[in-house]
């Protein structure tokens, strides 16, 4: 199992210089708003991803008025302890090490200290556009996936030079669509994988979202989800063709597994417009269960799993099934935070499982 038994920060966030051990696999962080609970969270998610979940630079993770930051902490993998450290120096260049040796790309390091967060803002997921749901494709297949991060990354720097050939050649047209072609090989070379992996990733995950959805739920709802794609019509190589003339008169590439998006449908209508917030909330846990389940069964380690104030606007019910089912044995290291001690404490003492609380 994996496990974090310590954490040092030194000027990160809220945190001059601060060290906490973790000794219980559930661990319960409480504290009024602005304690530090969500960057204690999100340092954790630093340690496996060297980025913050929450989109934010990593200047802006530097606390306030400071030059540069560490944040280090000790796993135990496979009995084993590792050390990983995360440093940016005050010339903002980034260091990472794993058990005292040098990361050198930090696309190499995902996947190796696995972790799954659900937040409060994580509810875009269901009601934000397309981007927030390719992004969660994205980040649990390239924790699992080395080849599908490479080709990614390679897709959207070829889409880019595609992008800006594009603005050149409505400028001039007489530039001709020589290099055109080769960029649309490539794009297609990559965008192919992206769409194979996806398509294969999402006949196993969204079934399980489904089921997940129905536990929490308590009741049979008529929940469709289903994966949307301008691949599944046709081929890369015709839609590239076919929207040639659109591509040069908007300047940007308009189709492809760029737009590609994850259908959700509540009774034949779109999920988020027909849901109720307790249906959304739930419709959140079951996608990012899946995901921690999905990571487990294919990296073969269960992944820490942060819960980020997830039980505010949570009906009794569905709180109570959420904090039951992230308790049981399969789960590994959780950490909840949460402002209410007592309401954490008397549900914790419910499942039966030792627990260790942090007083922020």
């Amino acid at each position: 199992m994996l496990q974090l038994t310590q954490i040092n920060l030194i000027q990160f966030r809220n945190y001059e210089t601060t060290t906490v051990s973790f000794s219980e696999p559930i661990v319960a962080i409480c504290g009024l708003n602005g304690t530090g609970k969500t960057n204690l969270l999100d340092a954790i998610y630093y340690l496996g991803f060297s980025k913050s979940y929450f989109g934010r630079t990593d200047a802006l993770n530097v606390q306030h008025g400071k030059q540069g930051m560490r944040v280090a902490g000790t796993y135990q993998k496979a009995n084993e302890l590792l050390e990983v450290s995360f440093i940016i120096r005050e010339n903002n260049k980034k260091e990472l090490t794993v058990g005292g040796v040098p990361v050198k790309k930090m696309s190499d390091h995902i996947g190796q200290f696995p972790c799954v967060m659900i937040a409060p803002d994580d509810i875009a997921l269901i009601t934000g556009g397309s981007e927030e749901r390719r992004k969660l494709m994205d980040s649990i297949l390239s924790q699992t996936n080395k080849t599908y991060l490479e080709q990614l990354i390679a897709y959207n720097k070829i889409l880019q030079q595609r992008n800006s050939l594009l603005k050149q050649l409505a400028d001039n047209p007489s530039m001709g669509n020589d290099l055109l072609e080769v960029y649309n090989d490539q794009l297609i070379q990559s965008g192919q994988y992206i769409f194979s992996c996806r398509q294969q990733f999402l006949s196993v995950f969204l079934p399980q979202v489904g089921a997940n959805y129905q536990q929490i739920a308590g009741k049979t709802e008529d929940l469709q989800l289903s994966y949307e794609s301008p691949l599944l019509q046709k081929s890369f190589a015709s839609i590239l063709k076919d929207n040639l003339s659109r591509d040069l008169a908007l300047q940007r590439t308009s189709s492809g597994v760029h737009r590609d998006d994850i259908g959700f449908f509540l009774n034949d209508c779109l999920f988020k417009t027909e849901a109720s917030q307790g249906q959304r909330k739930s419709l959140l846990f079951a996608i990012k269960l899946a995901e921690w389940e999905y990571l487990r069964n294919t990296i073969g380690t269960p992944p820490i799993l942060l819960l980020d104030d997830v039980f505010e606007k949570l009906d009794e019910s569905r709180m109570a099934h959420l904090l039951t089912t992230v308790s049981r044995e399969p789960f590994g290291q959780v950490f909840i935070t949460d402002t209410h001690t007592e309401r954490i404490k008397e549900k914790l003492e419910g499942t039966n499982r030792p627990y260790q609380l942090i007083q922020l």
